[in-house]
């Protein structure tokens, strides 16, 4: 069975007197299947919402209202650097091998961990950057000032840039403070959208590369944070008073697409899919599974509930950290498909103009043989699947090694043949000398 991995941390003292929990923990790696437990945790952490970002070989997490971030190697165990930045850091995400962080100033900062590269851009946002969200060629930025800035990711980190970096454009909707962003996996121009939540009961989902304002969800209470489906089929919020909502995007009567109704019009959305108890208290964070079938949610009293999607039953409560809890992340079950790996980050801070890739090889450099790929395959390829199935309508041809083989072995039988000849004779001769005696 597949292992589900995920990532929670916490910020603040512990909320009761517990010693069964580690009062220095921060970070706590979680396996959720096939059976729950704690794996690994790490110490001298307190992290704010949306302060988590967690690679293939490391966790990195900014520390709340301070202006410097943790990073935790993954493979090794422990805490690898105290990286400082020049601004209080308010949100932090990762762009691949780059970890982009909002500051209370507005601004984004991009590190590059394979390089010490660090990107700075002007305070376009007039208040702290609440919220980030990464694709593969662009960068959302939400703010406490309602705005949403987009970024391309390339421009940002094109070595030759001389002036002051400027976002594509802004998505200016909301009313009230942006709380969470998360953008879908797609990367065509047609499809990808991004969903944003704010603090006006709103959440409006984006076309973010032409700027177009495509629905608007209206909750009943503010919502706190939000998570998409990773196949981008669901929304999941949080709100001030306790309830969880689970809008589908594609349902009967999709919010998107050629069968959505009048796309101008705002959808208002009452039943909860479900609603936490008041002595739990709204989920401050929550995360989807990866299959989109488990909704966990994390807690301001330190508990961390499971919620099942399908079933739509009372959650469970699968932990309680005994502080709040302020960030949940699942660790990705596919491969990166990248050549190489961070092993050892590299500080920001590098003499400008020095450019020093510092990786490893996540593979050889010899090119990819077939036993390599089906190697490296989950189950059977479609190509090897194809290959057997073809090779069972092919009549058997003999090839060249085959009929040197089958002439040898004639060869090899023809000489047993004779010496079983032989020996007949032989055993013949011997019987009638001893009857002629």
């Amino acid at each position: 069975m597949l292992s589900e991995e995920f990532f929670s941390t916490i910020c603040g003292g512990p909320l009761s007197s517990n010693t069964a929990i580690a009062k220095d923990v921060g970070i706590y790696c979680h396996t959720l299947s096939p059976a729950y437990s704690v794996k690994s945790t790490f110490k001298n952490s307190s992290s704010s919402v949306n302060s988590l970002g967690v690679s293939e070989t490391h966790v990195f997490a900014a520390q709340h209202e301070k202006a410097y971030v943790h990073v935790y190697s993954r493979l090794r165990g422990n805490q690898e650097a105290f990286v400082p930045f020049p601004e209080r850091i308010r949100c932090l995400t990762l762009a691949g091998d780059v970890v982009v962080v909002g500051t209370t100033e507005g601004r984004l900062m991009l590190w590059e961990t394979c390089t010490g590269r660090l990107v700075s851009t002007p305070a376009r946002h007039v208040q702290a950057v609440s919220c980030l969200a990464a694709t593969p060629y662009h960068v959302l930025s939400g703010s406490d000032d309602s705005n949403i800035h987009v970024w391309s990711l390339p421009q940002l980190l094109e070595l030759d840039s001389a002036g002051e970096h400027e976002p594509q454009r802004s998505l200016s909707h909301h009313r009230a403070a942006v709380t969470g962003l998360a953008a879908s996996p797609s990367t065509s121009s047609e499809t990808n959208f991004c969903v944003s939540a704010s603090k006006d009961k709103s959440c409006v989902i984006w076309n973010y590369q032409t700027g177009d304002a495509l629905r608007t969800v209206l909750f009943p209470s503010p919502p706190l944070c939000l998570s998409l489906d990773p196949s981008a089929r669901a929304i999941c919020v949080s709100c001030e008073d306790g309830s969880l909502y689970v809008t589908e995007v594609f349902a009967e009567k999709p919010l998107l697409g050629a069968g959505a109704e009048d796309l101008s019009a705002t959808v208002p959305v009452s039943s909860p899919f479900g609603a936490t108890q008041p002595d739990v208290g709204p989920a401050s964070c929550l995360s989807l599974s990866y299959d989109g079938t488990v909704l966990l949610t994390g807690h301001p009293r330190g508990q961390i509930l499971r919620w099942n999607i399908a079933e739509n039953k009372s959650p469970v409560e699968l932990a309680n950290l005994n502080a709040a809890v302020t960030n949940i992340a699942f660790v990705s079950p596919f491969p990166t498909g990248r050549p190489t790996k961070t092993v050892n980050i590299v500080k920001p801070g590098l003499a400008k103009g020095a450019y020093a890739f510092n990786s490893q090889f996540d593979a050889g450099l010899m090119p990819e043989t077939r036993f390599d790929s089906l190697l490296n395959t989950r189950g059977f390829s479609q190509e090897a699947v194809e290959s057997a199935i073809t090779a069972f309508y092919q009549p058997a041809t003999e090839s060249a090694g085959d009929q040197d083989l089958q002439r040898q072995n004639e060869e090899l039988w023809e000489i047993i043949r004779e010496q079983r000849a032989l020996q007949k004779r032989t055993l013949q001769r011997y019987a009638e000398t001893k009857s002629s005696r």
